[in-house]
């Protein structure tokens, strides 16, 4: 069966990028994620909701030309759905994860523990057995299989999973001869904060404070996209005014970001001039936000409905002309990054991502741009204000440090520019509007590319319209694994360097 009948089957799903919630039974499942793999689809996410006695349904959501297919097959108890994770190289850690959440597996050879380390038993399943019902667990010590790397001269560094500084948990496991690393193998999850348990417990209405705060260098992508889920659900159209708004946040949260990120990769490159001028520029475009919108990352400003501030028009004049004189300092400062040779040496060449490998593994976001993944669902599944104004997408082939440097240098101006553009072009009118939820179970989604990469919430109410299971996901299941194969061939001394160019997220992925 082709593509396109599949999605004639597929019923209407509200919420972005206009795609289709398909049910399938059997062999299904897995014929439609060949079929979409062969279409050049790209996975956004992996996950199983239990329902009872064991049994649940397994969903993942696929992006295909810039609509979200949301497939989903009831598995019942004691049975196992199909892996997808040869199609879907990403999609191993999340069925992993499905498993220890929910006890329900798929069928690939990869069986270990994800997520649950010791915190309860290889027989429970937090998500399927509430706390309150939950027996005491008395897990044991996992004796995890690291793959082991055998040879003349090959040795094990551990780091982690408990790092200096107030980063959260990941363990990593170097296997090198000298200092050349031949294998990476990581472990995360270790913190497990019961996140998607929690939204369960929360009013719809209530629970974007808590998206905001899943992952604190991204509150505004979190937020935007379970606004766009409720407001789905919901049917309502949200104000101009707070639309752009929204726009002006998301970008402030990616300039944020990447300006901090190049100083502190500066650093890692043995030049402290850069983190302290670039450190400057963000505090000082931190301070400006705070002015503005009231918060200096923007923790409670988008709110279902709209936004929860209207800045003062003298406020959103001075964030353009800080905006506008930091744009011109970054480049300046490029400029100098460019022109130091021992910069340029520590990036060129290392961390290198082939685009062939980043299409294989599904590399994503700012990272897979560097590797010729010329994806940015700004452009290819735009949303207000983008689909009046989008950026123009940065792309490198390289597919190294130097390249992520380059397009985050790219994305930084991109989006001041964007800033600027929405500001002078801000609609009139309300902030918000009511939200109310229908009393019956309905389903929404949320896609918004945060500025590590696609940021997707999947919400789904009760007849009573409560939160029957929001799932949430970060970019960085996608990348974290292509991080292990950036490192080989490297020298274990890069690897800060090299890490901090993804800058991937624990706490977006360890929920």
């Amino acid at each position: 069966m082709s593509l396109q009948r599949w999605w004639e089957r597929a019923e209407s799903l509200p919420g972005r990028a206009a795609g289709g919630r398909l049910v399938v039974h059997g062999g299904e499942w897995l014929q439609v994620a060949t079929d979409a793999a062969a279409a050049g689809a790209q996975l956004l996410s992996l996950w199983v909701t239990p329902t009872v006695d064991g049994a649940g349904m397994a969903h993942v959501a696929l992006l295909i030309d810039g609509a979200v297919l949301l497939l989903e097959q009831m598995v019942a108890a004691g049975e196992r759905y199909r892996g997808l994770q040869q199609l879907f190289p990403a999609a191993a850690r999340m069925q992993r994860a499905a498993a220890d959440l929910c006890g329900i597996r798929c069928d690939a050879p990869d069986q270990r523990p994800w997520l649950r380390h010791t915190a309860w038993s290889a027989v429970e399943a937090p998500l399927a057995c509430p706390p309150a019902t939950r027996p005491a667990s008395g897990a044991a010590i996992d004796d995890y299989a690291f793959v082991r790397v055998a040879g003349d001269g090959v040795h094990e560094i551990a780091v982690g999973p408990v790092h200096a500084g107030i980063i959260e948990p990941g363990h990593f496991r170097f296997s090198v001869v000298g200092e050349k690393v031949l294998r990476l193998e990581q472990r995360l999850g270790y913190l497990h904060k019961g996140v998607e348990l929690r939204f369960t417990e929360l009013e719809p209405c209530d629970a974007h404070r808590l998206a905001a705060r899943i992952c604190g260098d991204s509150t505004v992508a979190y937020s935007w996209a379970y606004c766009q889920a409720v407001e789905a659900i919901a049917g309502v159209q949200v104000p101009l005014r707070a639309v752009w708004l929204r726009g002006v946040c998301l970008e402030l949260e990616r300039i944020q970001n990447h300006v901090g990120d190049l100083g502190a990769l500066g650093n890692d490159a043995g030049f402290a001039f850069g983190l302290a001028q670039l450190a400057r520029l963000k505090e000082e475009l931190l301070r400006a936000t705070e002015v503005a919108f009231g918060q200096r990352y923007l923790m409670d400003v988008v709110v279902p409905g709209g936004v929860s501030v209207d800045p003062a028009s003298a406020a959103l004049a001075a964030l353009v002309i800080e905006i506008g004189r930091i744009a011109v300092r970054v480049r300046e400062l490029r400029r100098i990054y460019d022109d130091h040779s021992g910069v340029r040496d520590r990036f060129a060449g290392a961390g290198v991502v082939l685009p062939e490998l980043a299409r294989q593994l599904g590399l994503t976001g700012l990272a897979g741009r560097a590797s010729l993944q010329a994806a940015d669902l700004r452009v290819d599944a735009p949303w207000a204000p983008y689909h009046v104004l989008g950026p123009v997408v940065a792309v490198r082939r390289d597919g190294d440090v130097a390249a992520r440097v380059a397009v985050r240098f790219d994305e930084v101006d991109e989006s001041c520019r964007l800033v600027a553009a929405f500001l002078s072009d801000l609609p009139d009118g309300a902030t918000s509007c009511t939200v109310t939820l229908p009393a019956a179970g309905r389903h929404g989604l949320g896609l918004i590319e945060g500025w590590r990469g696609p940021v997707l919430v999947a919400l789904q109410t009760t007849a009573a319209g409560r939160i029957q299971r929001c799932h949430v996901h970060d970019p960085s299941w996608q990348n974290w694994p292509v991080l292990e194969h950036a490192i080989v061939g490297n020298i274990v001394p890069d690897f800060p360097l090299i890490n901090k160019s993804f800058n991937l997220s624990y706490s977006g992925h360890d929920l």
